[in-house]
């Protein structure tokens, strides 16, 4: 599915005169009709697999909602990708679909793209921690090795977490010790479920641009986020911003700065009783922009792009989060886990 557009050379001027229909067509010029995948594989680690992120989801025989339906797929089964196809009808904002373990078509938005990557575990932590990437489509995480079935969280594809040490169990299985960062809980992952970030990838993005020419604009009716240098946009990312519940939850619209940037999060909201509450570790590059906490960050709960769905914050691809991260201002430090509040890039949110 196509989450960016690179528009290198379109002059902010040119922009602003895309309708909402011209906007949206920008993703679907640049969307190839069918894709195929490679070969299948059991033993290979670079596939192209999916995660199912929704409590169950139908497969069909063609890529529509009102083809037949061919089979059910539940949360957190991981199936290979065998195609991607361009369907027809609803949702017309998404309209990618995912042949899916040579079955039916299952939509996009109710499948993470996953790969299964295991990593050499690294011979030293940071003095006070550092920051670390999951590379499998989920790995839980436990209370103490002793006891591997008292399970803390999944952690799942994507999600960032700091890693404070490591523990050798009796069996000779290494773990990274997590520092969670909402609640201050320590747990433990597999050590090679985990991919450690390095320097250079959190690098600021286009260093040579002046702080005061990079604009970020957000147009809820498009669902889309454009980065600016000066007049040129640069880059455009789908988004899913704040739906309504119960009159709450909406995007707020105006100025703002990105003063407050982490590159995770533990987002939790009420209990887990409540409706329209989440727990969610390991949110990755987050930049936030009000004091009430909404922000742009990556998302691994869904891949529905171009629709309102989140409680306020600009939800991207953590790819796009990542670029978002890197490109805005302020830097936080490698070895930096906390949050600044220092001038930022500036954020226009405009609805209509």
């Amino acid at each position: 599915m196509l989450t960016q557009v690179d528009l290198s050379g379109v002059s902010r001027r040119e922009f602003l005169k895309l309708s909402g229909a011209s906007l949206l067509a920008l993703f679907a010029l640049s969307t190839p009709r069918l894709v195929s995948a490679k070969s299948i594989a059991a033993q290979e680690t670079d596939l192209s697999m999916g995660r199912i992120v929704t409590n169950n989801v139908k497969a069909y025989d063609v890529p529509a909602l009102e083809g037949n339906e061919v089979k059910t797929y539940y949360k957190d089964q991981v199936l290979p990708i065998d195609a991607v196809a361009i369907g027809t009808g609803e949702p017309a904002y998404n309209q990618v679909w995912y042949h899916m373990n040579g079955e039916g078509y299952v939509h996009s938005g109710s499948v993470q793209p996953v790969r299964i990557d295991l990593n050499a575990v690294a011979s030293s932590i940071a003095e006070g921690g550092q920051l670390a990437e999951v590379t499998v489509p989920f790995t839980d995480a436990i209370w103490n090795p002793v006891l591997k079935k008292l399970v803390a969280y999944r952690l799942y594809y994507q999600t960032t977490h700091w890693v404070v040490g490591t523990l050798t169990d009796n069996e000779g299985l290494i773990w990274y010790e997590i520092l969670e960062d909402f609640y201050n809980f320590h747990y433990f992952v597999n050590a090679t479920h985990l991919r450690m970030v390095t320097a250079d990838e959190v690098t600021t993005l286009s260093p040579e641009v002046p702080a005061a020419e990079k604009h970020l604009r957000v147009h809820l009716d498009e669902q889309a986020v454009v980065a600016f240098e000066g007049d040129t946009a640069v880059q455009m990312f789908r988004c899913s911003s704040g739906t309504k519940y119960f009159n709450t939850y909406l995007t707020p619209t105006g100025d703002f700065t990105t003063d407050y940037k982490r590159p995770s999060r533990h987002m939790v909201n009420g209990s887990k009783a409540a409706a329209n509450t989440y727990d969610l570790p390991g949110v990755p590059w987050v930049s936030f922009f009000n004091e009430d906490g909404v922000s742009f960050h990556g998302t691994y709960w869904h891949n529905d792009f171009g629709r309102p769905r989140s409680h306020g914050c600009i939800n991207l691809p953590s790819e796009a989060a990542k670029w978002v991260y890197r490109w805005t201002l302020p830097n936080v430090p490698f070895a930096d886990q906390t949050f600044y509040k220092r001038l930022g890039t500036a954020v226009t949110i405009t609805k209509g």
